[in-house]
């Protein structure tokens, strides 16, 4: 018995469960503890030393000068706290790249939600298709045998009934790729058994493509993301300017004098800092490179947003011209068929029609509303890639009305 979920289900498994998404909230979780350590000053350094100690008497510390100090190098106050801001903007960028992975596969599990739902949908006409054929194989049998039709007519129902195992080990198989890929995404074994419940989402009306861009750029977590970059390289460049400014350290000891010394215990104090300006070429180098680590940065955040508005058209197309087959189809196409069928059936069962036009009338049906559950598909699934190019939920949207169920006709011929 295969397990029955609902696409809000899926979506929600899939969250907590995806791999991917664990090992992104590990990076952050890694990015957020490295803010405790940006603004820690340097090991302290602790030094022992022995001098003036005679060589023709190495072994004779007594006359030799001890010292043991202990040191400590302090950056400034405004490089260590730019230190913790360069830190917590790797934070937001790692939490902006955990956004829109989880905004990816929350996109994904709906296409193949929307793929399972098809699925269901086409082995329903399968098997209505299937029940048909077999009461028209019957009828032609029936009448086979009394020599009211050719043998032409059942070698056509047997046909097309052996067509039909060909298209179910199709739809096994699309069933059995959707089902892998959702079980994956959910953080499951690919075998498991699942199915959608439900139906397929439907936007009446689309946003303005202006809105759909004013939408992503706020909410599009990789723009966010590339945003927090440029911020990022600006800090790092204030940092490689600051490096200009020296360093303190300072350092105390104790030191233990020869025997025979006036006082034998002593301490020591020492102030030092060191002199970037002597080296100023390389800090201005690395200022450089941070400025144009920024310039990179814009770059691509310029580049990634003209991919995003492309990311919009592209779905927002998808959307419209399968709203646009959806509504061909409901309102146009499927009556149509279902009047060319309803009178093929009357007509083969008034002894007016060819069998095969019965069968071909059937095949347009099926075909038809086979085509309208692809668009549903479609509308829906390019509906969740929207939403991922925008980054935000779509508004309007609402589950779409997909009632094509086959009409059931009797198609045995009446008796003359």
């Amino acid at each position: 018995m295969a397990e029955q979920l609902t696409v809000e289900q899926a979506v929600e498994d899939a969250l907590a469960d995806n791999p991917e998404i664990h090992a992104a909230v590990r990076r952050l979780s890694l990015a957020q503890m490295k803010t405790t350590t940006a603004r820690s000053l340097d090991d302290p350094m602790l030094m022992v030393r022995d001098w003036d100690t005679p060589i023709s008497k190495p072994w004779d510390l007594n006359q030799a000068q001890l010292m043991v100090s202990l040191q400590q190098t302090i950056p400034g106050k405004e490089k260590r706290e730019l230190r913790g801001k360069i830190a917590g903007d790797d934070v937001e960028v790692a939490s902006d790249e955990l956004e829109s992975l989880r905004q990816e596969v929350a996109a994904s599990v709906r296409e193949a939600c929307a793929a399972l739902l098809r699925n269901a949908d086409e082995m329903k006409l399968h098997n209505e298709q299937a029940a048909m054929l077999n009461q028209a194989l019957s009828a032609v049998l029936a009448e086979y045998t009394t020599g009211k039709v050719p043998q032409a007519d059942v070698l056509r129902a047997q046909m097309a009934l052996t067509r039909l195992s060909e298209h179910l080990i199709e739809l096994e198989e699309q069933r059995d790729g959707s089902r892998a890929q959702l079980n994956e995404l959910m953080g499951r074994s690919p075998d498991e058994s699942v199915e959608i419940a439900g139906s397929y989402r439907s936007s009446e009306t689309l946003p303005p493509i202006e809105e759909l861009e004013r939408l992503a750029i706020e909410h599009r977590p990789e723009l966010a993301a590339l945003r927090k970059q440029i911020t990022k390289s600006s800090d790092e460049g204030r940092l490689a300017r600051l490096a200009m400014k020296p360093d303190l350290t300072i350092a105390a000891g104790y030191m233990l004098m020869p025997t025979g010394s006036f006082s034998r215990s002593a301490y020591m104090a020492e102030l030092t800092m060191n002199l970037p300006s002597l080296n100023r070429a390389r800090h201005d180098g690395e200022a450089k490179q941070a400025d144009a680590a920024t310039d990179v940065v814009q770059a691509e955040l310029d580049a990634r947003t003209s991919s995003v508005f492309l990311e919009i058209r592209q779905a927002e197309i998808a959307v419209q011209s399968a709203q646009r087959r959806v509504k061909l189809y409901r309102d146009t196409l499927l009556p149509q068929a279902e009047a060319a069928f309803k009178a093929s059936t009357a007509a083969y069962q008034n002894n007016r029609g060819e069998f095969t036009n019965l069968i071909d009338s059937q095949n347009l049906l099926l075909d038809i509303r086979g085509k309208t559950y692809k668009a549903l598909s479609e509308e829906d699934a390019g509906s969740a890639q929207l939403e991922r190019a925008i980054g935000a939920a779509l508004p309007d949207v609402h589950p779409a009305q997909s009632n094509t169920d086959i009409p059931n006709f009797n198609i045995e011929r009446t008796s003359k």
